[in-house]
């Protein structure tokens, strides 16, 4: 469960960026709690499934797609990482941080006005204050999206939701997002993203 904290500063790095997300009282979101255990959560766990090539993320519960959203992935010089990660906090409002420079929650900010946090140290999803990079590959390795889609994403999911970023599109990827399934190397290369570049501070 994600508990409110008050004044207290997280620092991460997102990609080759520092990041610190200063939380007031109101900026971490409550999770569903089972109390003291009298009365288990029944939420069913939902999955975040980043596709790298088709620049998409959708939101699964069990076998069905909630929502899918156009996202702006990590730059040929700083990838997203691929594999299985895990939500571990939920900021809003977050501010942004890197040595010399703190920028408040507001349209300026590069992550835009939601941050979620997976268990890999220093990235995340969030938003951004360069909107026209969604669709593209350039960030320092988070996955971004448009501030309107971010802050309904962030209703979406909880600590503890799983997330899986992929590379390669295979037939359940090509079933949710569209397209061909890359079934050799060759046609994965293909596939692969073609690096921008990227000319904010933003992740």
């Amino acid at each position: 469960m994600e508990r409110t904290q008050s004044k207290t500063s997280v620092l991460l790095g997102c990609g080759l960026i520092g990041l610190a997300l200063i939380l007031s009282s109101h900026a971490v979101a409550q999770e569903p709690s089972s109390g003291n255990g009298n009365m288990p959560s029944t939420r069913i766990r939902r999955q975040i499934l980043v596709s790298l090539i088709d620049r998409k993320l959708a939101v699964l519960e069990g076998r069905q797609v909630l929502r899918t959203f156009p996202v702006a992935v990590g730059a040929e010089v700083s990838p997203s990482p691929e594999g299985e990660f895990q939500i571990i906090n939920r900021v809003a409002n977050p501010a942004y941080y890197h040595p010399g420079t703190v920028i408040p929650a507001g349209i300026d900010n590069p992550i835009g006005p939601r941050w979620i946090g997976l268990d890999q140290k220093g990235y995340g999803i969030h938003g951004t204050n360069q909107p026209l990079s969604v669709g593209h590959a350039a960030s320092h390795g988070c996955i971004r999206l448009r501030n309107s889609d971010v802050v309904q994403l962030f209703e979406m999911v909880r600590a503890g939701d799983m997330v899986e970023i992929r590379a390669q599109r295979d037939e359940q990827m090509a079933k949710i997002f569209g397209g061909v399934a890359a079934t050799d190397t060759s046609a994965i290369a293909q596939a692969r993203p073609v690096a921008t570049e990227d000319t904010t501070s933003g992740q």
